[in-house]
Formats: structure tokens, C-alpha cells, sequence
């Protein structure tokens, strides 16, 4: 059996990473040193907008993050998407997370287990998933 770390991303912010057009993830807090440069799951949930049971949608990968020094730097930073207008506004500092990989599943699974980085740690993979997407050290975009 192969277990991976899960990251729940709400859509449609999800589809922006799925589609490539988004390569920073931003969050209120550096990125855990036990997630850089490994294998973890694209946890997308539905959000308020959206009509689905959270799913496991690809494979990411992180980069070392890095903190914005203040608002206008992250603005000037297109490569998270982020909006002055968005839920996802700065309104306390904010790290980026460079996406140094995705891999998308063909076919999406649905995550059983509770929400948040507590309860994703360890999310079994279905063996209905390609060998080459079951291993931690094969994946690229």
C-alpha cells in the first residue's frame, strides 16, 4: 500500500493549479520542511461554490517557500492568482509556495478521511492508480 500526505485546495483555485495556469500556492504559513520536494496529494474541495465530495485530483510538489515582504510584493507576483478582491486577499503576511510539480490523475478518488493537515497525513492511494503514479519519486508537470 502507498500513503501520501494530502493538501486540500478549495475550487476553483484547484483547477487554476490542475490547468498550470497557477504555480505559487499562498498560505498564512511557511510550508512544513517535511513537504519540500516530496509527493503530496492535491486535496480539492468543493469550497462554497462547488457540488462535489473533496477529491484527490494529482500529485504536487513544493519548493522551499519564501514570505512576501509586504502587500504591494505580492501583488506584483502574478503567479498565484490572487486578487485584491478574492477570499484569498492579504489581509495578514503571506508565504508562497512555488509548485515545482504536478501530476494530474486520470480519473479523480474520493478522500474519505476528515479535512485539514491533521487528518491528510497519511491518505492511501487506490491501487487502480498507474505504478509510475503510486511511486514518490517519478512525478513531473
Amino acid at each position: 500500500m502507498v500513503f501520501l500526505p494530502g493538501l486540500n485546495i478549495q475550487w476553483p483555485i484547484s483547477q487554476e493549479i490542475i490547468s498550470g495556469k497557477k504555480t505559487v500556492e499562498t498560505r498564512t504559513y511557511p510550508i512544513p520542511a517535511k513537504y519540500i520536494g516530496v509527493d503530496i496529494l492535491l486535496i480539492e474541495t468543493p469550497g462554497p461554490s462547488g457540488d462535489f465530495k473533496a477529491r484527490a485530483a494529482g500529485i504536487l510538489r513544493f519548493e522551499e517557500s519564501f514570505q512576501y515582504k509586504n502587500k504591494k510584493e505580492f501583488y506584483l507576483d502574478k503567479r498565484h492568482l490572487v486578487t485584491e478582491d478574492s477570499d484569498w486577499s492579504w489581509k495578514k503576511k503571506k508565504w508562497g509556495w512555488p509548485i515545482a510539480s504536478f501530476t494530474p490523475f486520470e480519473k479523480t478518488f474520493v478522500i474519505k478521511t476528515a479535512r485539514g493537515i491533521v487528518f491528510t497525513q497519511k491518505i492511501k492511494l487506490p491501487p487502480s492508480l498507474p505504478p509510475v503514479l503510486r511511486r514518490s519519486d517519478s512525478l513531473s508537470r
